[in-house]
């Protein structure tokens, strides 16, 4: 079969993305206001600039590190404003009651005996050598010196210190500027590693174009792949040097000839490959350097795989799987990643021309097909990704569970229609042969002995005697294939070289592709399919020869995906620089045996607002417990004794209202959730969502209530 999925990005192309003719319009996700500008620079490129030159120091994992402040670690210990205050003015009546009884002699005149002791005999008395007015200003300087040593102790007692920082330092603090180094060595718009290297003038070009405004973010971050390329070996140095002298910031073009989307709604920041989705609440279950700062994604992040669980409305699409999509798109077109986004028609994970191929089934304009077998030319591997996507979801949850019966079924089918015919059968001549229908089998059988493939013709004849047999899963698997053989799908899923089939082997380049599922009236079919993508999309990242291009597969919707085999493919995604984003309405979705295992397999975990308490003890349970301090506090009655301590309590209980108590803390350190299923399920405000990190070296975030709003 000729398939476009082994050709290069290019050719697989619906429509060619038209190049941006100037800077366009970046619309601002509402709620959230516009942060930064998506799109090119003006045209002295100073905007360019100046996001290049923005400091971005290392942070921890989720971190936004665009223009990020490192805070500390642990909270600093802040005295209560109140108490402050009140601190600083008592300090100051101590001293002024101090400084006010050594100038009236009720504290004696022990502290003229420094005076005494410094100060020469000619410089005192009616005779000084000074004469009256430098004795004057002697007696009032030590004086001085004195009412300044009581103050500095006074402030230090009082922390004015605090005071001026906290409330009068920051009414005088004008905004920073963006970092604008000025050593030529430091400069990244001064491309130094190509100097370094010995392409001076293709720096220089690419520095010129950045001055002048011609260079986009996308621009540098695909020359700093091509760059890499040349690092690594895979191009030579005079090549990227030619085609950065001809082209300057358009050099090493995306096959699409794209540089850019068509819009952004979400901010990004390509020199790190992150995506902002909102940020970290200034809450107390946040740890402190995490509380105020942005939070992010990126492909070091996503390579561990993320699993996002709320219900319809709390944000999913919108506010986690459109901005990761766009994200890889540009990534893809600096060409780092290759993106496959599937999910219904219509769920806005962006426009058709931020694209390279839109595939929507069942959609007789589509200009695209699905190739049911992956691109494959093995029947054996055809047919276990094929088994997969059919009836993965009826096969035992659990974890050590296959669908090995399935892949023989087919397997026995599939082999010979393949020697016999040279393609893999479309979708009616397969389910006849599952149906055991006697017209296509007779006929196969006939061309296999005419050929003389007897091992072949000894796999027909095991099919066709398990037929009817208990236990036989061939009429399972012709009921699924039923779901595909309907008018709605006629014309898609051709074999036999009609249409333009895509298939997932095309990852090996820095494709972006959309696949609409018919939902509507096709649920069954819908998750079918959706299934069968990711079967072939673990497949596919698995034997891919350059690993070093980040794959990542966005399923809007992962309803009746999650196959004891999917579980197990999605481990793997992590060795081969592949990960998969899914969401979920909630994780009754998922078979019980495989809701453990489905969190344990992927790294970043996002509970959203609204969620159950059942889903939320899951969460609970895989992000474990701490240790937390608790403080208990007991208050009891205080009994008087005397009299008079009786009718002071008496007047104190008239007073306020409440008998006379002492109050004992206890603080003890005990182990408690990070999160609780009731937290989760009641505590989580609407827009928010809890979101778990790690990163493909190890790296962990604990669990961080987040703004996706913000």
């Amino acid at each position: 079969m000729d398939s476009d999925g082994t050709q290069e990005a290019r050719g697989t192309h619906a429509n060619p993305v038209p190049r941006p003719a100037g800077p366009p319009e970046v619309p601002a996700m509402p709620p959230r206001p516009p942060l930064a500008p998506a799109a090119p620079p003006p045209p002295d490129g100073s905007a360019f600039l100046a996001w290049l030159r923005t400091p971005r120091p290392e942070a921890a994992p989720g971190v936004w590190r665009f223009g990020h402040r490192p805070r500390p670690a642990e909270e600093p210990d802040i005295t209560p404003t109140r108490q402050l205050l009140s601190g600083a003015v008592i300090a100051f009546l101590v001293g002024w009651l101090i400084w006010s009884l050594l100038q009236n002699g009720y504290l004696g005149n022990w502290w003229w005996v420094p005076f005494d002791l410094i100060v020469p005999d000619a410089w005192r008395g009616a005779d000084s050598d000074l004469g009256e007015t430098g004795t004057f200003m002697v007696y009032r300087g030590y004086e001085l010196l004195v009412a300044l040593a009581i103050m500095v102790g006074v402030a230090r007692l009082g922390r004015w210190g605090e005071i001026w920082r906290r409330f009068v330092a920051p009414r005088f603090r004008r905004p920073e500027a963006p970092v604008d180094p000025t050593a030529p060595q430091d400069d990244p718009a001064q491309w130094n590693e190509l100097r370094a290297a010995g392409a001076v003038d293709a720096a220089e070009r690419l520095a010129a174009d950045a001055r002048s405004g011609l260079m986009r973010d996308v621009d540098h971050a695909r020359i700093q792949r091509a760059w890499q390329g040349v690092r690594t070996g895979r191009h030579s140095l005079a090549t990227f040097s030619g085609a950065v002298l001809k082209d300057g910031a358009a050099a090493c073009l995306h096959p699409s000839g794209a540089r850019d989307l068509p819009a952004r709604l979400a901010r990004h920041d390509l020199l790190t490959g992150q995506v902002r989705l909102g940020l970290s609440a200034d809450d107390p279950r946040n740890p402190y350097a995490y509380r105020g700062a942005g939070l992010a994604l990126g492909p070091e992040l996503l390579g561990t795989s993320l699993l996002a669980v709320g219900p319809a409305g709390s944000g999913k699409t919108g506010a986690v799987v459109r901005p990761v999509a766009e994200s890889l798109c540009l990534h893809a077109l600096a060409g780092r990643a290759a993106v496959v986004v599937v999910g219904a028609a219509g769920a806005g994970l962006g426009p058709a021309d931020a694209y390279d191929v839109v595939v929507r089934i069942g959609n007789q304009d589509s200009a695209y097909d699905l190739d049911l077998y992956g691109g494959s030319s093995d029947p054996d591997e055809a047919a276990a990704v094929l088994a997969e996507g059919l009836v993965g979801d009826l096969a035992d949850p659990h974890p050590g569970s296959d669908s090995r019966r399935s892949t023989t079924v087919l397997a026995q089918l599939l082999g010979p229609f393949r020697a016999v015919h040279g393609r893999f059968p479309s979708v009616p001549e397969l389910r006849q042969l599952l149906d055991g229908a006697p017209g296509p089998f007779a006929a196969l059988r006939q061309e296999l002995a005419e050929s003389g493939q007897e091992s072949l013709l000894r796999e027909l004849d095991a099919r066709e005697r398990q037929m009817g047999q208990p236990g036989d899963v061939g009429g399972v698997l012709a009921d699924r294939v039923a779901l595909l053989d309907r008018p709605a799908f006629a014309g898609f899923f051709d074999t036999s070289g009609q249409s333009r089939p895509f298939t997932l082997k095309a990852l090996d380049h820095p494709v972006r592709v959309r696949i609409d599922l018919p939902e509507r009236g096709h649920a069954d079919a819908s998750r079918m399919l959706a299934r069968l993508v990711l079967a072939q999309f673990t497949a596919s990242v698995a034997v891919r020869e350059d690993r070093s291009l980040f794959a990542c597969l966005v399923l809007d919707d992962a309803t009746g995906v999650i196959t004891p085999e999917a579980v197990r493919g999605i481990q793997r995604l992590r060795s081969g620089n592949a990960g998969a984003v899914l969401t979920l309405r909630t994780l009754d979705d998922v078979a019980r045996p495989l809701r453990g295992p489905l969190l344990g397999a992927t790294g970043c975990r996002m509970a959203l607002s609204g969620l159950t308490p059942w889903d939320g003890q899951d969460f609970a349970e895989v992000w474990g417990k701490e240790w937390t301090e608790a403080r208990d506090v007991t208050d009891r009655q205080i009994i008087a004794e005397t009299p008079a301590g009786k009718a002071l309590h008496a007047v104190r209980r008239v007073i306020t209202g409440k008998a006379p108590t002492a109050r004992a803390v206890t603080v003890r350190q005990v182990e408690r959730e990070r999160w609780s299923a009731s937290e989760l399920a009641h505590a989580v405000p609407a827009g928010h969502a809890v979101l778990s990190l790690t990163t493909v070296q190890g790296e962990h975030a604990p669990p961080l209530l987040v703004n996706l709003r913000a």
